[in-house]
């Protein structure tokens, strides 16, 4: 479960599989920024 950049403020979650891991760090305070395999991109939230 990510939330996108423009869902940030309502913090709606979207469901996908993660296909790329675009953070570098191992941790970050806000969450580590993905790609689903769908193309949308944003901070993991929830992991299913």
């Amino acid at each position: 479960m990510i939330v996108q950049k423009q869902d940030q403020r309502t913090g709606k979650l979207t469901e996908g599989i993660v296909k790329d891991i675009l953070t570098n760090s191992s941790t970050h305070p806000h969450g580590i920024k993905v790609r689903l395999e769908n193309g949308l991109v944003g901070r993991v939230q929830q992991i299913l």
